[in-house]
């Protein structure tokens, strides 16, 4: 597998030197991206020293303890695009991530990989980054979506119904796009990394199958909880 220096990533200093300037010029924003690009790296080099002792520990505490904090983590981060947030929102978002990806996690680590020990940190310390995550951006389109389209029209059923079509865009749009405009970055990396490439062909599958189970889940649970809200804040 190739080596990849930490020096090697000023190569990207061009790209994302223009990025920063339209972006900068376009939004009046100065701060997001070099910010966003700062804490990057300090988030994977620090995730990179911790799970590194997680893996030569093999604690089961640890496994669940790095699970919560990234369950937490997506649940507040997924709230972002929203302006106006009421307290019970958070548990609302928490409480729907949790399900939603908690139980595509389960069904992937128990009955498709059929792990002979759930916590195996490297398995499923991974697993759950990218189901939090697709769960996690899926909750923000559609929290995006959702008060947009109420503010627009007062009705909550075609509010939920736009808003959850609108959360699952970016997965269907990769169903389609895959094999044919992309390959993707798990697929990738372990065709890179020497992995023959119908082996790294079924892992891809699970991945977007777990993903867009995990998106579509946590969006409707979110929309459907959110509803007691909307309907609290239009009580007398």
């Amino acid at each position: 597998m190739q080596i990849i220096e930490f020096t090697d990533f000023l190569w990207f200093v061009l790209p994302l030197g223009i990025l920063f300037v339209i972006y900068w010029r376009w939004s009046e924003d100065a701060w997001t991206i070099p910010y966003a690009t700062v804490r990057m790296f300090l988030q994977l080099i620090a995730i990179g020293y911790v799970l590194t002792f997680i893996f030569a520990s093999q604690a089961w505490y640890w496994s669940v303890a790095i699970l919560t904090l990234m369950l937490s983590a997506a649940s507040i981060i997924a709230l972002r695009p929203l302006t106006h947030k009421a307290p019970r929102t958070y548990l609302i978002s928490f409480v729907s991530i949790f399900v939603g990806a908690g139980s595509t996690l389960v069904i992937v680590v128990v009955w498709v990989l059929d792990l002979e020990v759930w916590y195996e940190p490297r398995y499923i310390i991974p697993l759950a980054g990218m189901i939090f995550s697709a769960s996690m951006n899926a909750l923000s389109l559609a929290g995006e979506r959702f008060v947009s389209e109420y503010a627009h029209n007062g009705e909550y059923i075609a509010s939920r119904n736009k808003a959850f079509k609108a959360s699952l865009i970016s997965n269907i749009n990769i169903f389609f796009a895959v094999g044919v405009v992309s390959i993707p970055g798990m697929m990738t990396g372990q065709i890179l990394s020497g992995t023959d490439p119908m082996i790294a062909v079924k892992y891809q599958m699970m991945v977007m199958l777990m993903m867009l189970s995990s998106s579509g889940l946590s969006s409707a649970i979110y929309l459907v909880m959110i509803n007691k809200i909307t309907q609290t804040q239009k009580a007398p």
